[in-house]
């Protein structure tokens, strides 16, 4: 009986505070010196509703932005498949660095690049938004920049063309002379390695065709890279995991109070042979890859290899607001990993509190960001297609080596039986 009371009296609350609410929004339309939309008045009020509660993961997506979030969250969009961010320093519009694959990334934008102007038009002084604006075009028009290198002193004029942009979330090491991404490390071709960038809806299904063929082919082990992987889909996560365990929890997820409200459990069928594995995680390595790493490493099928993971275990639920008003993007759970840790890293969580996926005693490794830079640039150059009868590169034709990845290396190698000595 108490309950039921309580219950009217948080629904009569909720009531009153929305009459309050539109009064508040009716009275500013009306009273107001200058008009105003009440469609303004409406957003502003839900996105100041949504700064109250600080999360940053929770969000409004107004109708004007709404195909351009779901062609970023299908991986699928027309544009030249870059993101361009502000330098808090300078001031000035840079790439944070282009899609693999994408239209600027063929024609040589690279991670870092700043972007001068657009088409002529200079950048200084505009926001993303107005340098977005600039960028995007109608599909096989070409789009102008002028761009300074990382460590270069005169900008390089670049012409690229728009097109269709889909993102292939499951990535080799390096790419044949036709384009085709290479799934095996070139100086160690019995290792193979697979970069998944994201989970979208086609993400297990790449993934599976690409670990059974190299399972046929002869496989000594596996690296699966995880970092700067932002999450995506939570189902896509859940299925990935199943290739790899044939039973028990994957996640949970529960509610505001505590209680589990979905159990996610592997399956037998389709669970791929058990193979030495490694997964590479860093401090941007976020949501669904921290599903798939804690996953694993609780059920002792991975070792997890390299920094602390971001810490974002909550889940968002898209909720389409009557009337095409928008979408509201609201968390209304969170991650839990199969042995019952917290995935999720508050705003007042510790260094020494349990959140994220933390890398496997002996097998943590952070990289400075001089060196994340220098990674980044590196796989950006492994990735563009070979010339026709040229070799893939190696490590040994640059500078730069990356520890990560060596040190996963190191682990499937350890895993090697050693050969047996014939007798004389």
């Amino acid at each position: 009986m108490f309950a039921i009371m309580l219950f009217c009296r948080q629904r009569a609350l909720t009531d009153r505070n929305s009459r309050l609410v539109g009064e508040v929004l009716g009275i500013i339309e009306r009273e107001y010196v200058e008009p105003v939309k009440g469609k303004d008045l409406f957003e502003g009020a839900v996105y100041g509703m949504l700064d109250t509660i600080g999360d940053r993961y929770s969000g409004f997506i107004p109708p004007r932005e709404e195909q351009e979030y779901y062609e970023e969250l299908d991986n699928e969009f027309v544009g030249v498949g870059i993101e361009v961010a502000t330098d808090p320093v300078t001031g000035r519009i840079f790439v944070r660095c282009p899609l693999l694959g994408s239209p600027a990334h063929s024609a040589g934008i690279r991670c870092d690049d700043v972007i001068l102007r657009i088409d002529g038009t200079s950048t200084q002084d505009l926001t993303t938004e107005e340098v977005s604006a600039l960028i995007r075009g109608e599909r096989g028009t070409i789009v102008t920049f002028t761009v300074l290198h990382q460590g270069e002193t005169d900008p390089v004029d670049i012409d690229i063309v728009r097109d269709l942009v889909k993102v292939d979330t499951v990535r080799g090491y390096t790419r044949d002379s036709e384009g085709r991404w290479i799934f095996r490390l070139t100086d160690n071709p019995r290792i193979g390695y697979v970069q998944v960038t994201s989970f979208d809806g086609a993400t297990p299904g790449d993934l599976r065709r690409v670990l059974i063929t190299l399972i046929k082919e002869g496989l000594d082990g596996l690296v699966l890279d995880l970092r700067d992987n932002p999450g995506g889909l939570l189902y896509s996560a859940q299925e990935v995991c199943d290739l790899f365990i044939s039973k028990g929890d994957i996640v949970t997820t529960r509610d505001r109070n505590g209680r589990v409200v979905r159990r996610l459990v592997a399956t037998r069928g389709g669970t791929l042979p058990n193979f030495p594995l490694a997964i590479l995680v860093n401090q941007r390595s976020a949501s669904g890859s921290e599903i798939v790493a804690a996953c694993l490493q609780d059920h002792r099928r991975a070792v997890i290899i390299g920094s602390r993971t971001w810490g974002k275990g909550t889940v968002q639920e898209l909720i389409e607001l009557a009337g095409d008003h928008g979408t509201l993007k609201l968390t209304t759970a969170s991650y839990w990993r199969p042995l019952g840790a917290n995935i999720h890293r508050t705003s007042e969580a510790k260094d020494d509190d349990v959140w994220g996926v933390t890398p496997d005693e002996g097998y943590a490794l952070k990289l400075d960001k001089k060196e994340e830079r220098e990674r980044n640039n590196w796989q950006f150059e492994l990735a563009r297609p070979r010339r026709l009868g040229s070799t893939p590169p190696t490590a040994a034709d640059d500078v730069f080596v990356d520890r990560q990845l060596n040190l996963a290396v190191g682990y499937v190698d350890s895993f090697k039986k050693p050969k047996e000595k014939t007798s004389e």
